[in-house]
């Protein structure tokens, strides 16, 4: 079962999703943690970009997921991109997902959580008038021990200054912060989006005033920031050293963009969108390669920075390795949506996460 119909379009999951039935079992009650400042049932979560709504959230709050984090939103309405938005992909295409010159191919319907896939949905939103009020509903439909995360993106005009893309990101947050998240994360990282707001990442001065910027519209709130991949040494190091102490975390890795073709060859997504994001199992050993790193360099640089983990998760094996590493939370992008009972065993089987 997928909770996502990749044969409907994003408005109908908006409107009618998740496809959940029948009965994952008891969500285990686990000791309190400590995640971001929050008592947490489990530091395990869902990345953003599967929840798309309040009822998306409920449903999966329900099942033992206590991190969720609300779709991306923007400042203005975006529509999402033309189906297809979400394809298979063969793991036998897979070299080194981390090189960029690399293509992926599709496949047919595949089977079990460990899927391969790609996704390209242009990071579409509702207006703010509609996403703050589902925000909303959203908060409340979680328990005890629950926290919502809303992601935001800033919607950067042509030859936007860097000042207005720092003023977007921050009147999101405050928007974000009204509707009731708990935290805010800005996606700076989007792997399937074709304007500039999604390789921000790759600017660390921009990144860190974005933080600030954020941080002092937060009002006390955690602030996050999504990236995507950084080679280790002087990228990714120089990255943690500019953040450390100016927001609470950092989440990686957000999907590799690569071009995705079909049997022939041919763009997947049609012209323009020969890019696209890729994500499941077999982006787990750079995603977690890239985890290992920064954390080495935050204790060995003693920076004030949590790590939030995400890539490739879609067992006990993966969430443990990056808890053993350091992450202050293991998020799941594509996992809940073929295993929507993941957290409820994760949870039995180590209730200490």
């Amino acid at each position: 079962m997928r909770s996502y119909r990749i044969d409907r379009s994003y408005d109908w999951n908006y409107r009618h999703g998740p496809v959940l039935s029948g009965s994952y079992g008891k969500v285990p009650s686990t000791p309190l943690k400590t995640f971001l400042g929050y008592q947490v049932r489990s530091r395990l979560g869902i990345a953003a970009g599967l929840l798309l709504n309040a009822r998306w959230i409920s449903a999966y709050a329900k099942r033992g997921y206590d991190i969720l984090t609300y779709k991306t939103v923007r400042s203005v309405h975006r529509a999402c991109y033309a189906k297809p938005n979400w394809v298979y992909l063969d793991p036998d295409s897979v070299v080194r997902p981390e090189d960029a010159r690399q293509s992926f191919r599709t496949i047919g319907r595949p089977s079990g959580p460990d899927v391969f896939s790609s996704v390209s949905f242009g990071m579409p939103s509702k207006s703010p008038k509609i996403w703050m009020a589902d925000v909303a509903k959203a908060r409340r439909a979680l328990g005890r021990g629950q926290v919502l995360v809303v992601s935001v993106v800033a919607s950067p005009a042509a030859g936007a200054s860097a000042r207005e893309i720092v003023a977007d990101f921050a009147d999101l947050t405050s928007m974000a912060r009204e509707a009731g998240a708990q935290a805010v994360e800005a996606n700076l990282s989007c792997p399937n989006v074709l304007t500039p707001e999604a390789q921000i990442y790759q600017d660390t001065a921009l990144s860190r005033s974005i933080g600030q910027g954020m941080r002092k519209a937060a009002q006390g709130l955690p602030v996050a920031l999504k990236i995507s991949h950084l080679a280790a040494g002087r990228p990714l190091d120089g990255f943690l050293r500019g953040l450390a102490g100016v927001v609470q975390a950092v989440t990686m890795v957000n999907g590799f963009s690569r071009p995705i073709v079909d049997a022939r060859g041919r763009p997947v997504y049609g012209r323009g969108r020969e890019a696209a994001g890729i994500l499941g199992a077999n982006i787990f050993e750079p995603c977690a390669a890239m985890v290992e790193n920064a954390m080495t360099t935050i204790h060995r640089e003693r920076l004030d920075l949590e790590v939030i983990a995400v890539g490739g998760v879609f067992g006990e094996a993966q969430a443990a390795r990056y808890f053993a590493a350091g992450a202050a939370a293991v998020t799941m992008g594509s996992a809940p949506m073929f295993d929507p009972g993941l957290a409820i065993r994760l949870k039995r089987a180590h209730p200490e996460w």
